[in-house]
């Protein structure tokens, strides 16, 4: 048997992938580990008691689209990345754009602000815990994603786990917002972010062994 036959052969009981499977796949994920990580802020630190008021305010929404729309750029890059022919990256710029709006408010509401004050709107009442919160919610849906990965086939492992850690941390920080009272702009911008850069960063260390197939 030569090796055109043997593909033909190889490749007959082969059935077609149904079209954004992958996005799919990983979305479900995505849904599962959220969930999850609602329930454990149910469990243990609880939702914030004014988060129906809270949702009326401007402040809430701008946080909350911040993560939100940090979430989807992310996953449209671990979508890529969940492929074996991924290769040059396609809307990498789309993660900068939520960071340079929210910069932008940050920087509205520091002009608008006594300087003696800039401090305490940057720490809040919660800096300390932020990033780790965030980080450790961030965990049930890295697990999710880790499912989703179980049927893909991605050959750059650091830069997949990487992704996912980003995608993970980001949609931790959207479910977050349910609990979190901090309002100001620098402060998501600071402490949101780093622990959405933990997750990123946990990611790229175990994505080589656990996303290995």
């Amino acid at each position: 048997m030569n090796t055109d036959d043997l593909i033909r052969q190889l490749a007959s009981d082969t059935r077609p992938v149904a079209r954004n499977s992958i996005a799919r796949r990983l979305a479900i994920g995505v849904v599962a580990g959220a969930i999850a990580s609602a329930l454990l802020i149910l469990a243990s630190i609880g939702v914030r008691p004014d988060l129906g008021e809270a949702m009326r305010s401007a402040s809430f929404w701008i946080k909350w689209g911040y993560t939100l729309s940090l979430s989807i750029a992310a996953l449209m890059a671990t979508v890529q990345l969940a492929r074996p022919d991924s290769g040059r990256l396609y809307g990498l710029w789309t993660l900068a754009v939520p960071v340079l709006l929210l910069g932008a408010v940050g920087l509205l509401e520091l002009a608008r602000t006594p300087s003696s004050q800039w401090l305490a709107m940057w720490l809040g009442h919660s800096w300390k815990s932020c990033p780790w919160l965030v980080l450790s919610l961030s965990v049930p849906i890295f697990a999710g994603l880790l499912w989703s990965f179980r049927r893909l086939a991605p050959t750059r492992l650091r830069a997949a786990g990487a992704s996912a850690g980003l995608s993970a941390g980001a949609f931790a920080a959207t479910v977050y917002c349910i609990h979190c009272p901090e309002v100001s702009a620098i402060f998501v911008l600071t402490w949101y972010s780093l622990g959405i850069l933990l997750a990123s960063l946990l990611g790229m260390l175990v994505g080589p062994r656990l996303l290995r197939w």
